[in-house]
């Protein structure tokens, strides 16, 4: 990472990238949404935990920033699908790195974790 400028503003670089992804159901959101298009309630059914508002919120959120497309087709019922855009297939090598980060390391995270909690409490 670039070293910064003291008059340089000391935004971090890669807060509004994170921010992008960062919701908490947006990870998972979009690793279903790149595995093929889907439908609202087949999200809400591949990730049960969410609620249908914060489902509703974070596809908003996605496609105001240009990472997955909504398309309605005027049927009846109505139907909406949600696919990868451009801009959206360009985090999956990140995310592919991300995936890869986890799997050498989340161990010794859960160590830590447990080492720390064990001292703190």
């Amino acid at each position: 990472m670039e070293k910064l400028n003291k008059k340089e503003n000391n935004t971090c670089p890669i807060a509004g990238s994170i921010n992008i992804f960062g919701g908490k159901w947006k990870s998972e959101i979009l690793y279903y949404i790149n595995l093929g298009p889907r439908r609202f309630n087949e999200l809400r059914r591949l990730i049960p935990e969410v609620t249908q508002r914060m489902l509703t919120q974070q596809l908003r959120e996605l496609q105001r920033d240009g990472i997955i497309n909504r398309k309605q087709y005027m049927e009846i019922p109505p139907k909406v699908v949600y696919s990868m855009t451009n801009l959206g297939n360009s985090l999956i090598p990140i995310f592919n790195q991300l995936e890869k980060w986890s799997a050498l390391n989340m161990s010794k995270v859960e160590q830590s974790r447990s080492k720390y909690d064990k001292n703190n409490n």
